[in-house]
């Protein structure tokens, strides 16, 4: 589904005001409500499952038309399309007809637990339980930092069985689940973010989501490739939101007789970020049409994408503190929520530095050097 009225309706909302609720730390129920009513919680669902059945470059450019206005309210559709894709890649067929449908029309709001205080960017370091008692499963862990764990209820959550990561759908209203409210991060302070704590939670055996052992490589991996396809056009929405209101004010503001704009330092500094912008738009591009083709290159071009549109939107919204001085400094503004939400979106899953690794792991595989093996062997050597 390409953006639509409803859409625009709601991208305008949160333009006038996404610094309330940033304030808040919250969305409204209205907000999400809305959302729901514009399809944009199942975008990615196909029709037969109650979704939208949009392609990625559409899902894309929804989360762009959203980045550019609220991050997140990007967020919303980002951890809703983790969950859906998760189930709909590896559900069961009975799986999929119980628990798409209400996510994809928002009737109900999903979270990804995850991350843990010893495990982050490497999530095969989790400790959270998952044991089978007959016909149900009790969890019990402490996941931090999770999006919208404070509204959500329903959890995909990652644990280990014995030995063996499994994935589980977890009800945020069964006894044993506690939310611990996190307030004034850096950003995405709407986002609703909460630690969580699972304290012996029951569930069906029914709420295992792909057979233990496939929960890290192919339910949780899966999540984790929608949740950086997401992100990153959300980064390309901020970007070009927040350059075009860095050039507007360099061709309006007049400063010792002379509007900003006539200086070539700042010409030139509105030239790197549009460079940058259309470079993270063109990779958002190429990583929505290899997906759509289902060519094999998708997941690492998704990578690519959210790398350089992470990058992209870090730069940008710095020189935009820069171009604007003080008014972009004030911390609700648009130019000021993004800069610290851009900062937080480079450190999804980790420095910059784990995912230059990846991507030149990637480069060097095609000349037959493989990384991993060669730490091996020089370590088998020492």
């Amino acid at each position: 589904m390409p953006p639509t009225a409803s859409v625009a309706t709601l991208v305008a909302r949160a333009r006038a005001e996404a610094a309330d609720w940033d304030r808040a730390g919250e969305l409204p129920d209205s907000v999400v409500a809305e959302a729901a009513r514009a399809g944009l919680l199942g975008v990615g669902v196909p029709a037969p499952h109650g979704g939208s059945g949009g392609t990625p470059a559409e899902l894309g450019e929804v989360c762009a038309h959203l980045g550019g206005a609220c991050s997140a309210l990007r967020a919303l559709v980002t951890v809703q399309d983790m969950v859906t894709a998760a189930v709909l890649r590896w559900g069961t067929p009975a799986q999929r007809a119980r628990w798409l449908p209400p996510l994809a029309r928002g009737e109900r709001r999903a979270a990804f637990a995850a991350t843990e205080r010893g495990a982050g960017t490497e999530l095969s370091a989790v400790t959270a339980s998952v044991t089978e008692h007959g016909e149900e499963i009790e969890i019990s862990g402490h996941k931090r930092w999770v999006t919208f764990g404070r509204t959500a209820d329903t959890f995909l959550v990652l644990g280990t069985a014995d030995g063996r990561p499994a994935a589980v759908l977890v009800e945020g209203d069964r006894p044993g689940v506690r939310r611990e409210p996190v307030e004034g991060q850096l950003g995405l302070r709407a986002a609703a973010v909460a630690h969580v704590a699972l304290d012996r939670v029951r569930v069906p055996r029914d709420h295992l989501l792909a057979p233990v052992g496939l929960g890290l490589s192919h339910v949780v991996a899966t999540a984790l490739d929608h949740g950086r396809f997401t992100v990153a056009w959300g980064c390309v929405g901020m970007a070009e939101a927040v350059l075009d209101a860095a050039a507007e004010h360099a061709a309006r503001r007049t400063q010792a007789g002379a509007v900003l704009a006539e200086h070539e330092v700042v010409r030139a500094l509105l030239g790197r970020c549009a460079v940058d912008t259309a470079a993270a738009r063109e990779l958002c591009a190429r990583a929505a049409h290899a997906r759509a083709e289902r060519l094999p290159e998708a997941v690492a071009d998704t990578v690519v994408a959210k790398y350089a549109a992470a990058r992209a939107a870090v730069r940008v919204t710095g020189g935009a503190v820069q171009t604007l001085g003080a008014a972009g400094c004030a911390p609700d503004s648009l130019v000021g929520r993004f800069f610290r939400d851009a900062k937080v979106m480079e450190l999804i899953e980790g420095s910059a530095h784990v995912a230059e690794l990846h991507i030149a792991d990637r480069l060097l595989r095609r000349h037959g050097f493989n990384s991993a093996a060669h730490v091996a062997r020089r370590e088998a050597r020492a």
